[in-house]
């Protein structure tokens, strides 16, 4: 601002003094404001001016008269477009649509003006298990034939407690008899007593059908569905399916159905018996499914006994075995189930670490 005041003093313009050293002229101004002026401007409350009304804005009358007739019954449920064309055949002219639009927002009826279809609300399913046989879960995936737009209907019946197969089978076809068969049979196997089972499942047409709901009523088993429309309602089934899909030794196709059902002989009984489930502390379904867990945690916890008196330099505290959740549930994870999970996640009894030492 010093050049500016310098180029000034030699009667150079303002305009030209401000140009040529690339100074706004209202920022010269500005800064040659006074201090106080400067502090009184900024301590100004600046009130928005009111609004002046257009001349071409409606009285309060005519935005009555509008009102009232996009109320009436003829056009309660009818778009201001189509009230507005009505109108002008009828040689009757209130107000340009958006205006109509303009009044409906004012009123807080800015939105779709016809009656809409309303989905009813479904709760998500919310199942518990503490043991096995309580809580099964099942579905169908496809498998790839050997030919384009071939496939192989993989049906599956996964327990939620120990995530062992209890069934599976696979078709040329998805049916409900043939589900009913398998259910039936697997029932049969796991000597399942009325009012016991609950079955889960998404809402497939084998799933839905009359067939397979009167199998259930006649074995005395609860039966639940998935919410319309959400994929993730029947997760235990689905993430199955992508340990089978994601498994190294998946060819992705099948020459035949025969190959098929001998692949899937081989990875069921790895499944069951071999397979370290992350969700059940590392130990395998039929561990859980038959009670092996205590055993099997009684050892896990003598080899971390012993290495900790072996080296306890190398831990940050004594060791402990985890063992699975003793509540699983499918839907919500309330507080409560939350709760009996953690409880469940307990040490080894007190008789192992003694034994242990």
């Amino acid at each position: 601002m010093d050049a500016v005041e310098e180029l000034i003093e030699s009667d150079v313009p303002i305009s030209s003094a401000c140009r040529s050293l690339g100074v706004s002229r209202a920022t010269f101004y500005r800064d040659r404001r006074p201090p106080a002026k400067q502090a009184e401007i900024a301590c100004e409350p600046h009130e928005p001016k009111p609004a002046r009304p257009s001349h071409r804005a409606l009285s309060e009358q005519e935005r009555s008269e509008v009102l009232s007739v996009l109320h009436s019954e003829e056009f309660v449920d009818t778009s201001p477009g189509q009230v507005y064309a009505t109108l002008l055949e009828r040689e009757i002219y209130l107000c340009s649509p958006r205006t109509m639009y303009r009044i409906l927002d004012a009123e807080g009826e800015s939105g779709e003006r016809r009656d809409q279809r309303t989905h009813p609300s479904y709760d998500p399913p919310s199942l518990r298990a503490t043991g096995p046989n309580q809580v099964w879960t099942w579905d169908i995936t496809r498998l790839k034939g050997p030919t384009k737009w071939t496939f192989f209907q993989l049906y599956v019946i996964l327990d939620i407690f120990s995530r062992y197969v209890v069934g599976w089978m696979i078709a040329e076809r998805e049916d409900a008899d043939l589900a009913k068969m398998l259910i039936e049979t697997s029932c049969e196997r796991q000597d399942i007593t009325p009012d016991r089972l609950t079955l889960h499942a998404d809402r497939g047409a084998s799933m839905t059908s009359k067939t397979l709901a009167q199998l259930l009523s006649d074995l005395g088993i609860h039966k639940s569905h998935s919410r319309p429309r959400v994929s993730n309602d029947n997760a235990y089934s689905e993430s199955q399916f992508k340990t089978l899909k994601y498994d190294s030794k998946f060819p992705g196709s099948f020459e035949s159905i025969e190959d098929a059902r001998e692949h899937l002989g081989a990875f069921f009984e790895r499944y069951n018996h071999q397979h370290k489930h992350s969700g059940l502390a590392m130990f395998s379904p039929a561990a859980v499914h038959y009670g092996k867990v205590e055993e099997l945690l009684y050892r896990r916890q003598a080899a971390l006994d012993a290495a900790y008196a072996r080296t306890p330099e190398r831990f940050a505290k004594p060791p402990v075995a985890r063992a699975p959740a003793g509540v699983v549930s499918l839907g919500p994870q309330l507080a409560e189930l939350i709760e009996l999970a953690a409880e469940s996640r307990t040490v080894a009894s007190p008789k192992t670490t003694q034994e242990a030492m």
